[in-house]
Parts: C-alpha cells; sequence; structure tokens
C-alpha cells in the first residue's frame, strides 16, 4: 500500500470512532424522542406556557358631588427569574436597586439565591398543572432568605439535593408606571413585572368609616368597600400564553383569553364638604375635652340619607395596617358598633307616644315634685331630678327642662308594654339597616324582663341602650312628619362607562307617630333651644329643635359620678326640617369645669357651630318664629 494513505488499522479505528458516535447520538435521540419524550415536552410546556392574569380594576368609591373617595391606582409587580439573569447584565443591577429604593446588598442576594429547600406540600402539587406567574401581594419583603412563600415561586423539579429552582422572586409590589417604563429601558434579562390596582384613600381619613379599606391581600375589610364589594370588585381575566426569556409575553403563542371586567362604581350620599365640616369638628372637640370616643351624624331627614358620620378618634385609609395592635379601636365604627344609654335624649318617646295616643296634651301638667308615685297598687320611686319643681309641669316644660319624673309619669299613663312597643317602633333594639358592617342591636328589654323601677327609669333613657346612629333615626322621626326611614348612604351605582345602573331611594319602615303629633313634637323641641337646657344650640333667625342629653356611665357595675355621655341631638328648621345632627360625646368630664360633661354645655356648642356652617353650605333659608325674634341677625361664630 501506499505510503500516501492512511493504515488499514487507523482506518478501521476512525470508522469505529464514527460509529460510536451516532449509536451514542442515536440513544440520545430515542431517550429524547421517545423514554424521556413525555417528561422533556412537559418541562418546556410548563417552563413557556402559562396562564397570565388579567387583574380587573376595582370601582371607585364617589362622594354626592362626584369627588373620589376610594380609587385603584395601577402598579407593578416587579421580579425577577434568577435561572435566566446574564453576567453581562450584572452592572446594571446597582441601577435597578437604585429605581426600587431597595439596598443593593439585598437586591443582590435575590438574584443569586437560585434555589430553595422543597417543603412536602410544594412536592405533593399536581405536576400537570400549568405554572402560574401571578404571585399574591404580600406585606413588605425583607431578605431574600425570609422571603415568605407569596414571595416567590419554584419550579415544579426537586433536584437531587431536595431544592426546587427559583423561577420568580419578589423585588418589590409597587412599582409606577413610570419607573417600569425605565427598568425596562435596562434590559436586564428574567427581571419583569406584573401589572395590578392597589387602592387608594385621596383624602385619607376623610368618612374614613363609612369608606372602609381593602386590605393588602386584596379583600374588602369594612365599610361601603365591604359591603359593595359585589359591584366594587369586578370579575379578573386571565389569558394561557408563553413569555420568552424576558418575561414578556408572546401574543402569537396565546390561545385563549377570557377579557377582565372593571368594576362598577358606587355614589354616596356623603358630602365631602360636610364631612369635612364634621371631621374638624370632632378634631376640635378631641383637642378641648379629650374624650374617650365621640360621634357626629348629619343626615337630611325628609330622606333618610347620612351627608356625613364620623367618629372620634380616626385614622388613614391609607395606613390602616400601622395602626399598633393595641389601638385599633379606632377602625371601629362606633356610630354603629358602640351602645350607650341615651339619657334625655329618649325622653321623645314617651313624650311622643303620650300625644299620639291622646293621652295628653302639651298642657297638661304633672307634679315632678314628687318623690315616689302609686302605680299598679305599688309605691314606686321617682328618679331624681338634676333641679326642683315647685309647680307642677306642663308635658311642654317636661321636655324643654328635661324632667325625669315627668317622663316616668308619662310612660305610666300607658304602661309596660304601649311604651315598650313604641320604644321599638323607634328603633330601638333592632337593626337600623345601615350597609357598613358591624352594627349591634343595642339593648331593648321586652317587659317581662322589666323590674320594678324599669318603668320609671327607660323613659329617661337609663335601662336601655342605643347606639348613636339608632339615636339620631329616632330623632328624625320626629323632623320627617313621623316615618322611621332606613339610614341609607349609597345614592347610585355606576358601570365602567359612568352609566347609572341602579338608583337608591328613601326607603320608610314604617309609621310611628302622626303628622300631627311630629309636628306637636318639633314646636315641643323647639322650646327646649329657646328656653330649655339647649339654649347653646340654638341659632338665630332659625327654629332649631333638639334635646340634650347627660347620662352617666355605668362603671364597675354601678352609675359613675365622674363618668358622662353628653349628647345633643336634633334638627332645623323646626317647621321644615333640612337637615337633622348628632353630637355625642363620651366620658369628657376630666376637662370639663366641675368635672360633669354636660350635654348642654359639651355638645349643643358643637351643634350650634356645625348648623352655621350647614346654613351656609346648603343654602338653608332662616325661617321666621316668633319663637326666635324678629331679628335677621345671623348668629356668630363661636371660636
Amino acid at each position: 500500500m501506499s505510503k500516501g494513505f492512511a493504515s488499514s488499522y487507523r482506518i478501521v479505528l476512525l470508522a469505529a470512532g464514527v460509529i460510536a458516535c451516532f449509536g451514542a447520538l442515536g440513544v440520545r435521540l430515542v431517550f429524547l424522542h421517545v423514554i424521556d419524550r413525555e417528561d422533556l415536552i412537559g418541562s418546556i410546556e410548563r417552563a413557556r406556557r402559562q396562564i397570565i392574569p388579567e387583574t380587573a380594576r376595582r370601582g371607585d368609591i364617589l362622594d354626592a358631588r362626584g369627588n373620589i373617595l376610594a380609587t385603584s391606582r395601577s402598579l407593578i409587580v416587579l421580579g425577577v427569574d434568577p435561572q435566566v439573569l446574564r453576567k453581562e447584565d450584572e452592572a446594571k443591577w446597582p441601577e435597578l436597586a437604585q429605581l426600587i429604593d431597595m439596598p443593593y446588598g439585598q437586591l443582590a442576594r435575590i438574584f443569586t439565591t437560585k434555589t430553595r429547600r422543597a417543603d412536602s406540600a410544594a412536592e405533593n402539587e399536581d405536576a400537570s398543572k400549568l405554572t402560574i406567574f401571578s404571585p399574591t401581594p404580600a406585606p413588605d419583603a425583607t431578605q431574600a432568605a425570609n422571603q415568605k412563600s407569596d414571595d416567590t415561586e419554584l419550579d415544579e423539579a426537586v433536584d437531587e439535593n431536595g431544592e426546587r429552582a427559583i423561577r420568580w422572586a419578589k423585588l418589590s409590589e409597587s412599582v409606577t408606571e413610570s419607573t417600569y417604563a425605565k427598568i425596562q429601558a435596562l434590559g436586564i434579562k428574567g427581571v419583569y413585572g406584573n401589572r395590578v390596582y392597589r387602592r387608594a384613600y385621596p383624602h385619607k381619613t376623610l368618612a374614613a368609616h363609612v369608606v372602609g379599606y381593602v386590605n393588602k391581600e386584596g379583600a374588602a375589610a369594612a365599610g361601603i368597600e365591604a359591603y359593595a364589594d359585589f359591584y366594587l370588585r369586578g370579575r379578573d381575566g386571565w389569558r394561557e400564553g408563553e413569555r420568552d426569556g424576558k418575561g414578556r409575553e408572546v401574543a402569537q403563542f396565546r390561545t385563549r383569553e377570557v377579557p377582565a371586567a372593571d368594576g362598577y362604581s358606587v355614589v354616596l350620599s356623603i358630602d365631602a364638604a360636610v364631612q369635612h365640616m364634621v371631621d374638624e369638628e370632632l378634631d376640635y372637640i378631641g383637642q378641648k375635652f379629650k374624650p374617650k370616643k365621640a360621634t357626629i351624624i348629619v343626615s337630611d331627614p325628609q330622606t333618610g340619607f347620612i351627608l356625613g358620620l364620623g367618629n372620634y378618634p380616626t385614622f388613614d385609609l391609607n395606613s390602616y395596617n400601622r395602626v399598633p395592635r393595641d389601638q385599633q379601636a379606632v377602625m371601629r365604627n362606633i356610630a354603629v358598633a358602640d351602645q350607650y344609654e341615651p339619657g334625655s335624649t329618649f325622653k321623645i318617646v314617651a313624650a311622643s307616644a303620650a300625644l299620639n295616643e291622646g293621652l295628653v296634651t302639651p298642657a297638661s301638667r304633672f307634679d315632678c315634685s314628687l318623690t315616689s308615685i302609686e302605680y299598679k297598687g305599688r309605691v314606686r320611686g321617682l328618679p331624681a331630678e338634676d333641679h326642683r319643681f315647685h309647680e307642677p309641669l306642663t308635658v311642654a316644660q317636661i321636655i324643654s327642662k328635661s324632667s325625669n319624673r315627668g317622663a316616668a309619669q308619662l310612660a305610666m299613663l300607658m304602661g309596660e308594654q304601649k311604651f315598650y312597643d313604641y320604644a321599638r317602633a323607634f328603633g330601638f333594639g333592632e337593626l337600623s339597616g345601615f350597609p357598613v358592617g358591624g352594627e349591634i342591636r343595642g339593648d331593648l328589654a321586652p317587659p317581662e324582663k322589666w323590674d320594678g323601677l324599669t318603668i320609671t327609669r327607660m323613659p329617661m333613657g337609663h335601662a336601655i341602650a342605643a347606639t348613636p346612629l339608632q339615636m339620631h333615626m329616632a330623632m328624625s322621626v320626629v323632623a320627617s312628619g313621623g316615618l322611621l326611614l332606613r339610614p341609607q348612604v349609597i345614592r347610585q351605582v355606576r358601570d365602567a362607562n359612568g352609566e347609572v345602573v341602579y338608583r337608591y331611594g328613601t326607603i320608610s319602615k314604617r309609621r310611628v307617630i302622626t303628622e300631627q303629633t311630629a309636628r306637636t313634637m318639633c314646636q315641643l323641641l323647639q322650646s327646649v333651644t329657646v328656653e330649655g337646657t339647649g339654649k347653646d344650640a340654638a341659632i338665630l333667625n332659625y327654629e332649631v329643635a333638639g334635646k340634650t342629653g347627660t347620662t352617666q356611665k355605668i362603671v364597675d357595675g354601678r352609675y359613675s359620678n365622674r363618668h358622662h355621655v353628653a349628647s345633643f341631638v336634633g334638627f332645623f328648621p323646626a317647621s321644615r326640617p333640612q337637615v337633622a345632627i348628632s353630637v355625642i360625646v363620651d366620658d369628657a368630664d376630666a376637662s370639663v369645669a366641675g368635672g360633669t360633661a354636660y350635654g348642654s354645655s359639651v355638645a349643643a356648642p358643637s351643634f350650634k357651630h356645625l348648623g352655621e356652617q350647614l346654613i351656609q353650605y346648603l343654602d338653608i333659608k332662616p325661617v321666621y318664629s316668633p319663637a326666635t325674634g324678629g331679628n335677621l341677625v345671623m348668629g356668630g361664630n363661636r371660636r
């Protein structure tokens, strides 16, 4: 053989090598296409095919004039797939950390942590399911090693060390659209975001206990947010598709799609301007009297719609999760969730009932100097009075001078059952139906559970417990012409295009007293502010009707002489009521001269100040009344 050619041995060796390579390749192809085919295809599908959620935008909550009280802002939940990061992008990491306001060391730890120990629950997940790259929003992330399961998405496969590859790790849950555009411009492979909506409350504390809030998990937790959640939340959509290595959706591989439907908006009867007046007055009460708590309610007594409702203390809806655990009582809507003994404001029940039954007239007289009286064959002790009355009082004077004994005698004329029936008719002992959640019924025991003194104590507002809203609506019975109206706060529901899909109207629960009785009571309650205990609530040239209340709180099972609830509940103008206001202040005694917080000195002045502002804002015209004098000079501001 010529020396120019390789030896036969070398040719055979080379051929054997080539044949071996092809054989190995063939075996590998058999494994890829036959033996491991299903597993490999499944792995590729899981890596590429995803269910991509499309979050619906939650509807807005608006006030009566269209001001936004709650809205949804578009944000990006930013994350990284550590498996696809490139070495050449490492120089861009510091700029990314700066954009998302994260310490560089923390970001680097997240980027370089590529696996996590598999837990038993994750190992048992159905491997046939598509990987869903839609991390659930969670409270602030800290160290990568301490991230919660909600902050990461793990691969299905478990390696020989019992660990799973991290396919997504959260970097931030509140990246703005503009910042996200800058992040995308960096071109860091594997860093991408999912668009979500976060709830925001532009007016912070305004009407906090009415509006309510949506928590970090996206669940409506209180107020109108919770009550109207069905309308507000909308319907999330989803797409089945693929993402590339940079986390971008590859549109041509989209297979199925269900579009999101944005939520409806809810329009309240709350007027932001009125609510601001309420909140300012509560701040004033808080600073001056330092009460344990206080409530102010403003409504239209002809419709039952609430114009403003506030509690002291309150909280910022945007920072609900920052309220310390020992102070979370400030988040409770005490207007409907707390009860108190209403005291003398409850006397409207006995007086209205006796007049309505035709048992008395405004001129009927009662001896209020008596300390006891015979009733149903037994001598019953009458409650003490704040003042001595040496002459019999008319029914009108019983109201204006707030006689405890007079109210007791009015109730005795009717008897236990009839008086109880009227108390229930005025709305006590039952839910009002106010749609904010947490409402309680109060405490109104039936006559069979009364003791021998209840008939003499309940008429003056003891032995009964009511919520501030119940007392407010009971007074509104008189202002409305005798009807108990359901308190309401939602005016309209509008679709995503702004079209009204539902309107709420006035709802009358029942007639309590006749229109004539209501007119008579309006006149009697007007005398309270002219010559009675409520003079500090009077507004010049306006017929102010209402009732003061000062009730002792029960402390350690006994009525306390040092802890009181002061209140004034009323409306104006008396002859054609347009606005009803309740001011209820709990335990302001320590900051009051003399140590007793009376409704006349603590609550009535706030009623007046609010009333004067509402006259200007709502353009309430003065009504001439001989009781208020013919002078048309406006009342002054007390501050």
